[in-house]
């Protein structure tokens, strides 16, 4: 994806086409990014948990493991 796209969406200069969007999209999701549906909770990104912060994250919290969609491999 051409860097211009990127930036002027960011300085919200001109809205990419559906292409653009779904490739970034991608690209982000294949870094870690979840996004999530108004249905889920609220629409939003939020980035994965690699598996040693979420155990971690999981002993500070007493939590009881880790949730398999929520790894970043």
């Amino acid at each position: 994806m051409d860097e211009l796209i990127i930036e002027q969406f960011e300085h919200d200069m001109e809205l990419p086409g559906p292409a653009a969007i779904a490739a970034l999209q991608t690209a982000l999701e294949e870094l870690g990014a979840v996004f999530i549906s108004e249905d889920g909770g609220g629409i939003g990104v939020r980035l994965k948990a690699s598996r040693s912060f979420a155990k971690q994250s999981s002993r500070r919290k007493g939590s009881h493991g880790l949730t398999a969609d929520n790894d970043v491999r």
